[in-house]
């Protein structure tokens, strides 16, 4: 059995520690917030907010696994609901149940507010990426591999679901990347696709139940300070560290053990999130979710009604991806708001409730990005959203990350404490 402290307690240091322990490791999990869950958080309110919306789809399945691993049951936390985006007024695409590639070409053929010509077009495409393995150049951009397609798929789909699930607008997002988001979905089995939208905070998804499993185990408030050779985290010796932290946490503590890997990892840019609260009582959407077209004066992709999904009736979660622009004009509330009266039907008049922004919410997921390995040296991983993998910055990219440093570790703690190399094997 070896000593391993685990630095960072969001989704994938949690998803890190639970494989270790169930492998019979000694954890110490080291996280400096005063709660765990990372960026995938709720923060105080009545009832608390979400520190921005989150989704999972069906694809997701170590995400899911170790929900129910910690106890909490994915099916009472998460409503589940077939692919849709539908836009105030209109019905957009909506994927039918059953086997997730032919529900695709069933519901674009029967989106009728595309030209049959824009229909034909996209499910072309879709036949070229299937035979082509969902592979392209590495170095092309979402908006070039779309570039043949209908203005309208485009704007109602290709841009939506890229900001969605990348974080980085088509003109500048990683082609690749996004492809490998539509095989999952499309090739993962029923259900792949499905949107699994949380009906409770946050925090009751994962950080609440591993709060209590880890027990003992966790020290919260701890900001590690220095890891030195022999894996001494802040003078406490352990055999091994996974370094779950965020990546700029993570360049900071390997300057010195791994220059050259501190340096990739530092280099990273990142993509914020704003999430704009409103409150209209007695308001409520025609769906838990809809999809929003964003503009010059209008930056919101998406909105969720939080009665419909469990939460406070009458508060409306919209969500500003790629929100670069928008933190550099110093802020999007009152557009939103704006965005929200113009494109909305409304009981009451909405008002301003609260904004919650991550500056840092997602590495740039560009094409051709050097992102840092998940090992660093025998008995050192890295594990988060941010290291090599085909995934975007999700939930089950952090979840992956975290399973794959342990199984690393299981094989590489023992033997590591006789020194530390200073630059990246």
């Amino acid at each position: 059995m070896s000593r391993i402290a685990i630095v960072g307690g969001g989704w994938a240091g949690i998803a890190a520690a639970v494989a270790l322990a169930d492998a019979g490791h000694d954890i110490h999990v080291l996280e400096m917030a005063p709660q765990l869950g990372g960026r995938a958080r709720s923060v105080a309110g009545e009832p608390p907010y979400d520190n921005g919306q989150h989704i999972l789809i069906g694809a997701y399945r170590d995400s899911l696994a170790l929900m129910r691993r910690l106890g909490a049951d994915p099916n009472q936390l998460l409503a589940r609901l077939p692919l849709a985006l539908p836009y105030p007024g209109e019905p957009g695409l909506r994927l039918p149940p059953g086997p997730p590639l032919l529900g695709f070409a069933r519901g674009v053929l029967a989106h009728r507010g595309w030209p049959l010509s824009a229909r034909l077009g996209l499910l072309g495409a879709a036949a070229g990426w299937l035979a082509r393995g969902f592979r392209c150049d590495a170095d092309l951009t979402v908006a070039q591999l779309c570039a043949g397609l209908a203005v309208d798929v485009r704007r109602d789909l290709v841009e939506p679901l890229c900001i969605a699930a990348l974080n980085t607008p088509a003109p500048q997002a990683s082609a690749q990347v996004f492809l490998r988001v539509l095989q999952d979905a499309l090739f993962s089995g029923a259900g792949s696709a499905d949107l699994l939208l949380p009906r409770r905070t946050l925090s009751e998804l994962l950080a609440g139940p591993a709060t209590t499993w880890l027990g003992p185990r966790l020290r919260l408030g701890c900001r590690v300070q220095k890891i030195g050779p022999g894996w001494r985290v802040d003078g406490e010796a352990f055999d091994g560290v996974v370094l779950a932290c965020t990546s700029v946490e993570a360049a900071r503590l390997t300057a010195d053990l791994a220059p050259d890997w501190s340096a990739m990892a530092g280099a990273l840019g990142f993509e914020p999130i704003v999430t704009v609260y409103l409150s209209s009582p007695g308001s409520r959407l025609p769906a838990p979710m809809l999809a929003l077209r964003d503009g010059p004066d209008a930056p919101a992709q998406f909105v969720f009604d939080q009665g419909q999904l469990g939460g406070a009736p009458g508060r409306f979660a919209f969500v500003v991806s790629g929100a670069a622009p928008w933190v550099a004009r110093g802020g999007c509330a009152e557009a939103v708001l704006a965005q929200a009266r113009r494109e909305l039907d409304w009981a009451t008049p909405p008002v301003i409730d609260r904004l919650l922004a991550e500056k840092r919410a997602t590495f740039a997921c560009t094409p051709g990005l050097a992102r840092p390995p998940g090992r660093i040296a025998p008995g050192l991983f890295a594990a988060g959203d941010y290291v090599q993998g085909p995934y975007p910055a999700t939930l089950e990219g952090a979840v992956r990350a975290g399973l794959a440093a342990a199984q690393g570790m299981g094989t590489g703690a023992k033997g590591a404490a006789s020194g530390s190399p200073t630059k990246t094997p």
